[in-house]
């Protein structure tokens, strides 16, 4: 679809809820493309993803009882209260920050508001990213691997089940009640289980710690584990609908998008420089006769991996957000809406 095409298909009845919703109409300060569209990676089958931005009402702001998000699956639309994608894009969320590097033309939709956000979008920058992307993309890996319904070598998988809780337990700080990083230290050995050749060891040094918090980052533990054990019809369907290729080139346009933030300090969500590649990947040029992926890509995604450890390692960006700067921007948007002022 063309850009014409797709704001004609929003004035559509389809789209009413866009003007209709109590939380939505003129409360709206941006929307724009999402998905395939987005990312330059769409084929003439490509469903059209929409997200966008909804300033949070007077009472909302005041009582504190407003809206998350507005999410109309038939359409695939999801919009975000103001409030809601500050923390969404201060925590670096993938989803989200992407929302504010798309090419000028794929924002259908701009106010005032809509552009000071975007012209300030540096100060939700953060090294906070290395995890939330590391997080997203070795969450893309188990799926690809799933859905290839491949046997990778058990102790390929223990590095990744291993990766993944690393990713998970960095947030865990923020969550739960505080310990030592070495109270609970997690680390990859010769396996005690037959029929592994490595697996995850656990020390733990407890004392007095809240059972709820424990039990929380167990059971998150836990479901990692199990995710990886979780192949069945479902990845035989993905594989006969070509979905693997779509996984393989998102995982690499992850680890792309990232070390564009951590090198440039940029958000580029439109993938034009490697357009071709990702393309390639996605039409399934990288996969064998068995619809398995071939080991160029290993090769591919290995570089970039390496990419992304130098470039965390020598970025400039600061630990953490621009909270000040975030704060001052909302209190003075949310102050504007109170006032009536928007």
């Amino acid at each position: 679809m063309t850009i014409d095409e797709i704001k004609a298909a929003l004035k559509t009845k389809e789209y009413d809820f866009l003007r209709n919703d109590e939380h939505l109409g003129e409360n709206i300060i941006l929307l724009g493309l999402g998905g395939s569209h987005a990312y330059g990676m769409e084929h003439k089958d490509s469903d059209l993803d929409v997200r966008g931005i909804a300033l949070n009402s007077k009472s909302g702001i005041l009582l504190n009882n407003d809206f998350d998000q507005v999410v109309d699956t038939l359409t695939d639309t999801t919009i975000y209260s103001f409030n809601k994608i500050i923390t969404l894009l201060s925590s670096n969320n993938p989803n989200t920050v992407e929302l504010l590097g798309l090419k000028p033309e794929h924002y259908l939709y701009l106010s005032d508001i809509g552009k000071e956000l975007l012209d300030n979008r540096k100060m939700f920058l953060s090294k906070i990213c290395i995890k939330s992307f590391a997080g997203y993309s070795q969450s893309q890996l188990r799926r690809m691997e799933n859905k290839a319904n491949r046997l990778v070598g058990q102790a390929q998988n223990e590095e990744y089940i291993f990766k993944s809780i690393q990713n998970a337990k960095y947030d865990f700080k923020n969550r739960y009640f505080p310990h030592d990083e070495s109270d609970v230290n997690l680390y990859i050995d010769k396996a005690v289980q037959e029929g592994y050749e490595t697996e995850i060891f656990m020390d733990i040094n407890l004392k007095h710690y809240p059972l709820r918090d424990w039990a929380g980052m167990w059971n998150e533990m836990k479901s990692i584990v199990s995710s990886y054990n979780k192949i069945g019809k479902r990845n035989e369907k993905a594989i006969s609908h070509d979905k693997l290729g779509k996984h393989m080139a998102h995982l690499l346009r992850l680890y792309m998008m990232c070390i564009d933030i951590l090198e440039k300090e940029e958000i580029i969500t439109y993938r034009a420089k490697e357009h071709d590649l990702l393309m390639s990947i996605r039409n399934g040029e990288l996969l064998d006769k068995n619809r398995q992926p071939i080991l160029e890509f290993y090769d591919l995604l290995n570089e970039y991996e390496k990419k992304f450890e130098y470039a965390k390692e020598n970025t400039s960006l600061p630990d953490k957000p621009d909270y000040k700067r975030i704060n001052e921007f909302v209190m003075y948007v949310n102050e504007r809406v109170v006032r009536g002022e928007i």
